[in-house]
C-alpha cells in the first residue's frame, strides 16, 4: 500500500518576519533573483522601519572601523556604494559628505593611526590631517589630529525601507506580530499572529531585530546568544551652523559602539549622540519604560551579567551622561568647544539590538545562522542599514538554496 501525503497549500514560498530595512531588503533581494517567488512579510508596527531603521543618525557608513576581512567591513563597504546609488535611482534624500574622525588626547593618536591603517586595508580612501587642517573641515571642531573618510554620507533609510517594500512585489502585511510557530522540517513553517491569522511557509527568514533571538526560539532553533537592548539617547544642536558635517570620536575598539558623533542630516539638522545605556525594554526608548519580563529575561542570560562585570567602567560613564545634561554637553565640548547646555535639545532616542554571548562577549560582527527550514539574522546593529543591500541578498541567497532543496 502508497501512502499519498495531502498536499499543502503554502500561503508564500518564504516568510519574512520583520518590516526593517534589512527584512525589506531580503524580501527584495529574493524576488530580484528568483522572479515568481512569492514572498510575505509580517511587522508588528503599523508600517515599515519603526525601531532601528528609523532612529539611527541616517549615516551611510564608510566601512573603516570594521576589522577588515568582516561581514561588517565588506558588507559596509560594498554598501555604501549601493545604497548612494539606489538612493539616487529612486530619487531618496542622500548626500556623500565625508566626515572627520577627531583625537582630542594624546593617547588616542595611536588609535587613530590604527584606523587609517584599518580604512587602507578595508580599501577606504582616507586622508591624515593635522590641528591646522581640521578647520579647513569644520571651523569650530578641536582636536590633535583628525582623519578625513571621504565616502561617508547621510541618508532618508526610512525612505530606502519603504521604497524596497514596494519594488519587492512581496505581500507585506502590518500589525501582524508572530506569537507562534510550528517548523516542521518534513513540511516548511506555519505561523500564527496575535490576530490569529495563519501563514504557512516552504522557507522561513527571521529578520525580527531586537526580538530575533525570541523568534528563533519560537522556531525550534537555539540561537546561542540573547539580545541585550541599549538605549541611545540624542540631542539636537540648536545652533546647527557650528558643524558642517559628521565630526566622531575615536571610538574605543573594545566596544561595538562608536561614542558621541556630530552628524548634519539631510534635513540640515545636526544630532549629538548617541550614547549608551542598558534599556529596561526592548522598546525603552525612555527611563520610563520598563517591562519587567523583559528585564527579568536579560538578568537570567549568564552573558549580561559577565558582560557587565567586565566593562562595568565604561558603563557607569554612559549612565552619568546619560541622567546629566552637564556630563553629556562635557563630552560633547571635547570635539565642540563653543557647545554649552542650553544648544542641546533632548530628541528621539533610539535602542541597539545587541547580541551577547554565554561568554559575556558582544558579538562585534553581523551573524546569520540557519536551521531547518530557517535562516536567522541574530545580530544586525549599525552598520547594518548602510550594510543592508549586500546582507539582504546573502539572507535571499540562503533562503533561496533552501528552497531549492525542499
Amino acid at each position: 500500500m502508497v501512502q499519498v501525503r495531502p498536499e499543502i497549500a503554502y500561503d508564500c514560498d518564504v516568510l519574512v518576519i520583520g518590516g526593517g530595512i534589512v527584512g525589506l531588503s531580503t524580501a527584495f533581494a529574493i524576488t530580484r533573483a528568483a522572479p515568481g517567488t512569492r514572498v510575505t512579510v509580517l511587522e508588528k508596527e503599523p508600517g515599515p522601519a519603526r525601531h532601528q531603521t528609523g532612529r539611527n543618525s541616517g549615516v551611510i557608513h564608510s566601512g573603516i572601523y570594521y576589522r577588515p576581512g568582516s561581514l561588517k567591513a565588506r558588507y559596509a563597504v560594498r554598501g555604501a556604494a549601493e545604497m548612494v546609488k539606489f538612493c539616487a535611482e529612486y530619487g531618496i534624500a542622500h548626500a556623500v559628505t565625508g566626515k572627520l574622525i577627531v583625537a582630542t588626547e594624546r593617547e588616542e593618536l595611536p588609535r587613530l593611526h590604527a584606523l587609517v591603517q584599518r580604512g587602507r586595508e578595508n580599501g577606504i580612501p582616507v586622508r591624515e590631517l593635522g590641528t591646522t587642517q581640521i578647520d579647513e573641515y569644520e571651523p569650530e571642531v578641536r582636536g590633535l589630529a583628525a582623519i578625513h573618510v571621504g565616502t561617508t554620507g547621510v541618508c532618508d533609510f526610512v525612505g530606502v525601507a519603504r521604497q524596497l517594500a514596494e519594488a519587492s512585489g512581496a505581500e507585506i502585511r502590518y500589525g501582524a506580530r508572530v506569537e507562534w510557530i510550528d517548523r516542521r522540517p518534513e513540511l516548511g513553517v506555519a505561523v500564527r499572529t496575535r490576530a490569529a491569522d495563519v501563514v504557512r511557509a516552504r522557507v522561513l527568514v527571521n529578520c525580527a531585530g531586537l526580538y530575533c533571538d525570541e523568534v528563533a526560539r519560537l522556531t525550534g532553533d537555539d540561537p546561542e546568544m540573547r539580545i541585550v537592548p541599549f538605549r541611545g539617547e540624542y540631542y539636537e544642536l540648536a545652533r546647527p551652523d557650528l558643524v558642517r558635517g559628521l565630526v566622531y570620536p575615536v571610538p574605543d575598539p573594545a566596544f561595538p559602539f562608536l561614542g558621541v558623533h556630530l552628524t548634519r542630516g539631510i534635513d540640515g539638522g545636526v544630532h549629538i549622540g548617541p550614547n549608551a545605556v542598558p534599556a529596561l525594554a526592548r522598546e525603552g526608548y525612555g527611563w520610563g519604560v520598563v517591562r519587567p519580563r523583559e528585564v527579568a529575561g536579560t538578568l537570567a542570560w549568564p552573558g549580561a551579567w559577565r558582560m557587565a562585570r567586565r566593562h562595568w567602567r565604561y558603563g557607569a560613564g554612559e549612565m552619568r551622561r546619560s541622567v546629566s545634561k552637564g556630563a553629556f554637553t562635557k563630552a560633547v565640548r571635547r570635539l565642540l568647544p563653543a557647545v554649552g547646555p542650553d544648544d542641546l535639545v533632548p530628541t528621539d532616542a533610539g535602542v541597539r539590538a545587541q547580541a551577547v554571548l554565554r561568554d559575556g562577549s558582544l558579538v562585534d560582527d553581523f551573524l546569520i545562522k540557519e536551521g531547518p527550514r530557517a535562516v536567522h539574522v541574530l545580530n544586525a546593529p549599525s552598520p547594518a542599514a548602510t550594510a543592508s543591500l549586500p546582507i539582504g541578498r546573502e539572507v535571499a541567497r540562503r533562503a533561496l538554496v533552501m528552497l531549492g532543496a525542499v
